[in-house]
């Protein structure tokens, strides 16, 4: 089975932190350069991740002040 492309581990590892509690409503995501650090991706890759977690409705984007995390009760489906 081939391995997931980096943007879709990436934006899966930081939904896992938000339904897991680790990541909250409202708590700021690091910086690109800190997520490409952390996850060992390239920037361009953080973007894309971006781009995928706004249309989930998982974060919100303010240029200039950040990316946020969502409140999960807004996007994610109940059992």
């Amino acid at each position: 089975m081939p391995a997931l492309p980096d943007y879709l581990r990436v934006s899966d590892s930081i939904i896992s932190d938000t339904r897991s509690g680790r990541l909250k409503p409202g708590d700021k995501l690091p910086s690109i350069a800190e997520l490409c650090e952390l996850h060992r991706v390239s920037a361009s890759t953080i973007r894309q991740v971006f781009i995928r977690l706004e249309a989930l409705g998982v974060i919100d984007r303010h240029q200039g002040k950040g990316v946020y995390v969502t409140d999960p009760a807004t996007w994610l489906r109940k059992p």
